[in-house]
């Protein structure tokens, strides 16, 4: 990285053609963009491409090294590319993953700080959620006995850090004077409705309206309570008046990168805020975005949430693939999976078939990309290329973990020769006017290839709630396991005869969605036994071992 000359961020922006009071900087290398208004026509004529994967290993498939080198190499072919990601969260970053900026000569810069603090979004989101959180619990306490009391509250508390005892805790102990007993809990930053609220809203206006909309629970006289009615909104929008600008920062190669936004795709939506991607859009000719884990979770919710909810087309899905994914998917144990086996990798090409399945049910044209490490043979290689050959779907590899974009010039053709057409509109899976029940079933068919769903008795109670309080055409975003078709992690092997149980039904009004929790799904991730962050470390004040 040392020997990369990077570009002030003002040049960077000039260069899109941003204005200089458009431009906050956040020192040299990164600032928040102020867009006043979208220009919708250019957003039509830009080709957006959605970068997912197959079903992960517990690494990931390397989505962000892959969408960052495919970016850096369509720059080298003279295209007008912007990235559009996520911000990391230091949950995985201290965690299992360690930091989400790229690897080796495909990452972001400055990659230590982004993964770290950044520009403060992260932050800001869970100030504003706890502050919620205890003013709600200020009005309850002062509403004691009255029929405006609060008997069941929703809102819990959150933290961007990986913490499994925080998941279940008791607040208001020691008397009184210090709030009233409850039971509650700690989810983690990214799976807070305002993330995804963040990420759903088009502006500060519409921002607002959908806190107001937040559902935080019932009163004692059983009636729905919101943000409007704890008249808070304006105080919690405050928190967040410069989350929702979108960030700006650069690839080791200069490519511009809108950075925005971080919720997580098994327990939200998984993707970057549509204020980020419409952003590089509109200055743009080609965006590549990412959504979340495989192309089951996040890609779904891709096009079924923030597609619908931003009126976007993509004109190409491209899913990265692993040699060690398929191996692991081909019932090779975990141990040898960086090791030859032929015979194994052409066995997990059944999970590149599913998910292959999945990006057509949307209309879309795939072209799939192997993430290549330093231990990829050339004959696997080739006999993944031959598997894609025999289906006729397009291949290329990404090489840019030890090239750079020079790695990925040949994807990069390929992307621009597949977008060559205009773009087909997106074939949703469910309509808006099916039932919650229909639509969550309808995703378990086509996406996972359940043969049915099993509705909880918690979920079926929750159910009647929601259809009467008029959020039956809201649309669903299931929270369920990445490891796996079904709702369980460990039936990596699973691709038929199976059900989905729905254990909880949760209203996210302000963000606009029925969130389905599938299996035993947990909102506030724990630690690994040996977690990243003891390869942390600060030498001569710089911050190492994030990679």
């Amino acid at each position: 990285m040392q020997s990369h000359t990077f570009r002030p961020i003002t040049e960077i922006a000039e260069q899109l053609g941003l204005l200089p009071d458009q431009v906050i900087t956040y020192g040299k290398f990164k600032a928040k963009i102020d867009i006043p208004e979208f220009d919708e026509e250019k957003i039509c004529k830009s080709k957006l491409i959605l970068v997912t994967s197959i079903t992960p290993t517990k690494a990931g498939n390397g989505k962000t090294t892959t969408s960052i080198g495919l970016a850096d190499g369509l720059k080298r072919i003279g295209k007008n590319v912007i990235l559009a990601l996520r911000e990391p969260s230091l949950g995985p970053c201290f965690g299992m993953k360690g930091g989400a900026t790229g690897a080796g000569k495909s990452q972001l810069y400055p990659a230590a700080d982004i993964n770290l603090h950044f520009n403060g979004d992260f932050h800001m989101i869970s100030a504003a959620n706890n502050m919620l959180a205890a003013l709600l619990d200020n009005y309850n306490y002062h509403q004691q006995g009255s029929p405006e009391e609060m008997k069941d509250v929703y809102w819990r508390r959150v933290m961007d850090v990986n913490d499994r005892s925080l998941r279940f805790i008791v607040t208001g102990l020691h008397g009184e004077k210090n709030g009233l007993p409850a039971e509650t809990g700690f989810d983690i930053t990214p799976a807070s409705e305002l993330m995804a609220i963040l990420c759903l809203s088009n502006d500060l206006t519409e921002l607002r309206k959908r806190i107001d909309s937040i559902l935080l629970g019932y009163t004692a006289g059983d009636c729905p309570f919101t943000t409007k009615d704890l008249k808070v909104g304006g105080a919690i929008t405050a928190l967040l008046k410069d989350a929702i600008k979108p960030n700006l920062v650069q690839t080791l190669e200069g490519t511009p990168t809108f950075l925005h936004g971080g919720p997580f795709a098994n327990i939200a939506h998984g993707c970057n805020s549509i204020i980020a991607t419409k952003a590089a859009m509109q200055y743009g000719d080609y965006v590549l975005t990412e959504a979340g884990f495989g192309s089951d979770l996040g890609a779904e919710k891709f096009f079924n949430l923030k597609c619908r909810t931003a009126g976007l087309t993509p004109a190409l899905s491209i899913l990265i693939v692993t040699t060690q994914s398929l191996k692991l998917h081909g019932e090779i144990p975990h141990s040898e999976i960086k090791l030859p086996n032929s015979k194994g990798l052409i066995k997990g090409m059944r999970n590149v078939e599913r998910h292959l399945h999945i990006l057509k049910s949307f209309g879309q044209p795939v072209l799939v990309v192997l993430n290549k490490y330093d231990f990829d043979s050339l004959e696997e290689i080739n006999l993944i290329k031959q598997c894609c050959d025999e289906k006729n779907i397009p291949f290329a590899v990404n090489g840019a973990y030890s090239l750079g974009g020079e790695g990925t010039i040949e994807a990069a053709h390929k992307i621009v020769s597949m977008t060559n057409e205009r773009p087909q509109p997106v074939q949703f899976t469910y309509e808006l006017t099916d039932s919650i029940e229909d639509k969550i079933r309808k995703v378990a068919k086509t996406i996972y290839g359940a043969d049915d769903i099993i509705l909880e008795k918690k979920a079926r109670q929750h159910l009647k709630r929601i259809n009467k309080l008029g959020f039956g055409n809201l649309p669903i975003c299931i929270a369920k396991t990445q490891y796996s078709f079904t709702d369980t992690p460990e039936d990596i092997y699973t691709y038929s005869d199976f059900s989905i149980s729905v254990d909880d039904l949760i209203v996210n009004a302000g963000a606009g969605f029925i969130v389905a929790v599938c299996g035993e799904m947990m909102r506030m991730p724990g630690l690994p036994e040996i977690p990243a962050a003891n390869n942390i470390d600060v030498i001569n004040g710089v911050i190492t071992g994030l990679g």
